[in-house]
């Protein structure tokens, strides 16, 4: 029998498995599949597919719970597409559309390796985590869990990428609540501490230059910010954010043992190099992901 993992190995573990769960999830923001598949319900446009889909689980909201829940986008946005997007097609629609489109996306990354045994073990551990993570508190999460698991092994992949992202997310905005941190101060924190390009919330958070400077000027007169750097004590805040999020996070992974752990990261890497080698993901990207790192992997 093995021993248990340390609170800190499960912790980064927690964040290692993002890495590699967060790529196959995202396929359906970033790849062509899930947009026509969108499109063919009847939704008009990028951002109300966008919304429609990640929204469904809850059923027919509106823009309040959206933009409350998702945290980070402005108002404006959510707005235009919700709860416009249910006259369209209805959030069962919106579901089924998702799935598709988003396993079509990861067959044509993964190839013949789409159908084979690593996926469907790599959909057992991880389906199994994501059923067994704590609900409390997590709203989108516990919207998504609620939802029929999917028989066939890639969209099951899917699926329970999703809801371990979305378990993640959730921990992610109680942490940056409690930190004081609003989901668009969290874009302009991120980016200082991690040299993304401003450029990369221009169009997928609609920043301008006059409210990225207002935010950054916000986070400046907290001491958070100095000379468009983290001070120390935004250096103390953003890592405790993280901590905690790895922290929360990682109750996900409670029902794997630690061999259950390395063998569904091991599982994981080839496939999430594979999707991401096909470039429809941005590395530089609003996600907070270092893809150049899943492209270094051996």
């Amino acid at each position: 029998m093995s021993m248990p993992i340390s609170t800190p190995t499960r912790r980064q573990a927690a964040r290692d498995l993002w890495g590699l769960l967060e790529p196959i999830h995202a396929v359906v923001y970033f790849t062509p599949e899930p947009l026509e598949e969108f499109r063919a319900a009847g939704y008009r446009g990028y951002w109300m597919g966008y919304f429609a889909g990640r929204a469904a689980p809850l059923g027919g909201v509106g823009a309040d719970v959206v933009h409350a829940l998702f945290y980070n986008f402005a108002y404006e946005r959510v707005s235009r597409a919700l709860p416009a997007a249910w006259s369209f097609a209805p959030p069962h629609e919106a579901l089924a559309a998702r799935t598709r489109g988003s396993v079509r996306a990861l067959r044509r990354a993964l190839g013949p390796a789409a159908d084979g045994p690593d996926v469907a073990r790599a959909a057992e551990l991880a389906t199994r985590a994501a059923q067994s993570a704590p609900l409390e508190g997590r709203a989108l999460f516990a919207a998504n869990r609620s939802l029929p698991v999917p028989q066939e092994p890639l969209a099951q992949l899917w699926h329970a990428a999703t809801l371990l992202r979305e378990h993640r997310g959730d921990g992610h905005i109680a942490a940056l609540t409690a930190a004081g941190i609003g989901g668009r101060e969290s874009h302009v924190l991120h980016a200082i501490a991690s040299g993304i390009p401003r450029e990369v919330y221009t169009p997928a958070r609609d920043f301008d230059e006059a409210e990225w400077t207002s935010r950054r000027d916000a986070l400046n007169e907290r001491g958070l910010v100095e000379d468009d750097q983290l001070s120390l004590r935004g250096q103390q805040v953003k890592s405790e954010i993280e901590d905690r999020t790895d922290q929360l996070a990682a109750t996900a992974y409670d029902a794997l043992t630690d061999g259950e752990i390395d063998e569904l990261a091991r599982l994981l890497r080839p496939l999430t190099r594979a999707v991401v080698r096909e470039g429809d993901i941005p590395l530089d990207n609003p996600m907070g992901l270092d893809l150049r790192g899943t492209l270094d992997q051996p």
